[in-house]
Parts: structure tokens; sequence; C-alpha cells
């Protein structure tokens, strides 16, 4: 079989319906890739013989017309969302033989679609970095190149997309954990707005910052799979009970969305290429009839220090539960309660994990709270109010994903500060709550993909994925 013999979801499903391809087959070819694509470690665990018996299942489905909204699409998840009786690790030692019990409401929603679940990605631990250098399981590789990081996150889900090792991949944006490799990788990303999808079985990292959402290779399989995982869950509270809108017709149909550059991501730190090609996908949208319009955020220079003294300080809570007492890693050497507490956690949990452990312990504790944890909650509600503001003037924000294209391994690794500032151009979202997509748009001088991030008012993932799929179409 060809290499991806369809350019969409939608157009595979017709070639199974009308005969012209095998699902079983186009499983059997992932599942080749993915062995011959080992080298990237895209993947923790690939469920083979599953896949397999879904895809005869759901071929039958399919030929009896009685199949769901996804029926044969092919999807890997991140290792930090449950799937009933597999590994739910997390990329981290404390949990390498855990298994969850049940599926976490994304997961559900695509099965109950009929998706195929392929496998589980790899991830940093515990969904904490911006390289995919943290993961128990080793590095992810760039399948751009292979010297350099994937981003992360979500690097596994970002990598095994643009390897085409499989049709889409869920993700989880906490900073820009599917944004940023999205950009890194060459893939489309979309982070939903805070609500819009439950994380119901997800580990969670920061609750209030937490986002599941889709990598593809075009903007269409994006929004087919977010109209699906999207909508109220009894089983998370903080899930919003606002309709979901259909996602099919992604023209603009005439309307012409009002945008917005904001100067303060087009600074110093960012590299010249990314600077000169959002511009030129400004002056092409000019040309084509956008207006564009400057607007202010004047608190973006807080983003980084608010986010990373609340995620923190979530974190350090979160994962408080892993003592090795109920599950998990549990050191066998310990001589009481506590000394087994205390090897558990050293041993089971890598070394940014508690980096940001004890920086969340540290902002949370007695005399240090009004210090950072309340200030870094006040600046978010800044950074908020400057993105509402934002919004009554333009219907999209665009700006870079990421200040520079992938980055060697290694490169940043001694240095956490540097590494946190990869994250500067994206954490905003999370922090406001605002649904944002990369959109792949070119390749550097070196070859490395760049990308466009697109930014919306919250629950206007419509919009943002018209935006995308016009740029998509018509500029690129």
């Amino acid at each position: 079989m060809p290499l991806l013999p369809y350019k969409n979801f939608s157009s595979k499903l017709k070639m199974i319906k009308d005969g012209e391809l095998s699902l079983r087959e186009n499983v059997e070819f992932f599942l080749n890739l993915i062995n011959k694509n080992k080298h990237l470690n895209a993947f923790n665990f690939v469920f083979a013989d599953e896949a397999k018996e879904q895809a005869a299942s759901i071929e039958k489905k399919i030929n009896s017309g009685k199949h769901g909204k996804l029926a044969g699409m092919i999807v890997a998840i991140k290792d930090v969302l449950a799937i009933k009786d597999k590994p739910n690790t997390c990329s981290s030692k404390i949990l390498k033989d855990f298994k969850a019990i049940y599926n976490a409401t994304a997961v559900q929603r695509l099965i109950d679609e009929d998706a195929i679940i392929i496998g589980k990605t790899n991830c940093d631990e515990f969904a904490m970095g911006s390289s995919n250098e943290n993961s128990a399981f080793g590095n992810v590789l760039n399948p751009v190149d292979t010297q350099r990081v994937p981003g992360g996150s979500s690097g596994g889900s970002a990598a095994a997309v643009a390897a085409n090792l499989c049709d889409v991949a869920l993700g989880t944006d906490t900073g820009g954990s599917i944004r940023q490799p999205a950009s890194f990788c060459g893939a489309f990303g979309l982070k939903p707005t805070y609500g819009r999808v439950s994380r119901y079985g997800l580990t969670a990292f920061a609750s209030s910052f937490d986002s599941i959402g889709p990598f593809a290779n075009c903007t269409e399989d994006a929004a087919a799979v977010i109209e699906v995982i999207s909508g109220w869950d009894a089983n998370d509270s903080t899930s919003t009970k606002k309709p979901v809108p259909s996602f099919q017709n992604l023209n603009l149909d005439g309307k012409k969305l009002k945008l917005g550059y904001a100067k303060e991501y087009f600074g110093e730190g960012l590299d010249p290429e990314i600077k000169a090609s959002i511009e030129n996908i400004f002056k092409k949208l000019k040309q084509s009839g956008f207006e564009i319009e400057e607007i202010h955020l004047p608190h973006t220079e807080y983003t980084i220090a608010a986010y990373y003294i609340l995620t923190t300080a979530e974190a350090s809570s979160n994962l408080a539960r892993y003592d090795g007492a109920r599950y998990g890693y549990r050191s066998s050497d310990s001589a009481s309660l506590l000394e087994m507490y205390k090897s558990s956690r050293s041993e089971g949990f890598g070394s940014e994990v508690k980096r940001r452990i004890m920086l969340g312990t540290y902002v949370l504790s007695a005399g240090y709270y009004d210090a950072y944890y309340r200030k870094a909650q006040k600046a978010r509600r800044f950074i908020k109010q400057d993105f509402d503001d934002a919004f009554k003037k333009v219907d999209i924000i665009l700006t870079p994903t990421s200040p520079t294209t992938a980055f060697k391994i290694g490169e940043k690794t001694t240095d956490p500060l540097e590494m946190y500032l990869s994250d500067i151009y994206t954490t905003s979202a999370n922090l406001a709550g605002i649904p944002g997509i990369s959109v792949p748009i070119t390749k550097s001088s070196k070859g490395l993909p760049i990308g466009l991030q697109l930014l919306a008012n919250q629950f206007n993932e419509l919009d943002l994925l018209k935006m995308s799929y016009y740029i998509q179409m018509n500029i690129l």
C-alpha cells in the first residue's frame, strides 16, 4: 500500500466505503511503519493485536453503514491519559507497572465513535518539560531532524503524527505542550478552551491549566477530533455545559475575521527567520482583504514567572499522592514508613519533576505564599484581562508559536531557565484559559518547521479552526 493514499480522514473513510482501502491493511501499514521508526522512540506501548481486531470489527460497521463519526481513524494517545487495562505510566519510573482501571472520557469518546487506538506515546515525565528529554523511556527524536528535540511535553504524539505513524494523536497542553511540539515537528496542534474537553482520566500536572487536544496533519482532522472529545462530563466539575458546535464547515463563507498583531510577541529573543515568516503571512492576509490591527498585551512579561509559580504549586499538591504506599513504585530498602515515602519518591521521580515539586512546595510554604503564589494569581488575572480587552477589538491574534525552531538534543538541559523560556509565547493561553492552535507555515533555512500560533477568545474554537483552514488552503 502506498504511503497514506488519502489526504485527510474524510477521504480515507470514503475510500474504505468504496472498497478502495482495507482498514485492516491500513492498520498493518501503520504498525509496520511504527516498527521501522522505533529509533524515534515516539511510542511507549503499541497495541498491535487489539488494533487489528478493532479494524476487522469497524470495517464491518463501515460496510453496513452503522459506524461512528471517526470510524477507522488511527489514533495514538499520550501516556498520561487512562486506557482501561493498559499501562498509564506518565513516562515515569514511579508508575512503571501501573495499569488504568477505566478509560479517560476523551479516550472513551473516541472509542464510542469507532476510532482505533494504536498505542500510547512517549512524553516528558508527568507532562513536565519542553523537549521530551525528561522521560523514563528515553528521549523522543524529531522525525524532521533526529539530532533535535520534538518539543514537549507531548513530543511523542507530535512525532508520531509528523512521521505518519498514525492519523491523529491526543496530547495535553498545560503551558504549550501541544502547540510547541506541533511547531517543532511541523504538525497542526490544537489546545481547546479550558473546560471544553473533560480532564477525567488525565493524570493531573496542574489542574487549573491542563487541556486535552489533538495533533493532526490538517485542520480538518483536528476539527473532527475536537468535536468528538468536547462537551460536558459529569465526572469533571470544570467541564463546561456550553454546546459543542459542528466543525464540519470550515469555510469562512465570506466572513472576514479581524486579526490582531501583538508587538509584545515580536521582540527580543525571537528568531529572525520566524519573525520574517510570520510577517510574510500577515502580508498575504492583508492582500487577501483581512483587516489587521495592532493590539497590546501589556502583562506578557509576567507570563513565564506566573506560569511556573502556579503550575509548580499545583504539581506539588497533585503529585503528593505518589508515596509508594498505594500504587506504583515502592522502594525496597526502607527502615521506616517515612523512609519508604522519601526513598520511593526520590528514586521514582526524575530530576525535572523533583525540581518542580520543590519549587511548588516552596512557593506554597508559610512566609512565601503571599510573596509568590498570591502575586502570581493576581498576575494571572491581569493577563486574562489583557486578552479580554484585546478580543473586544479583534477575533484572532496571530503570534509565533515558539521563539526558535527545534533545538538540538541536550542543548538546554543544563539551563532550566533557558528551557522554560521556550514556552514564552504559549503559556499565556493556559493562564487565560483561551484556545490556541499551531499551524505549520514553512521551514527555516535549515529545513526545520516553523509554526504560527492563532489565539481566540474562550470557546471560539470554530473561528480558530476556520482561520487555520483558510491559511492552510489559501496562504500556504
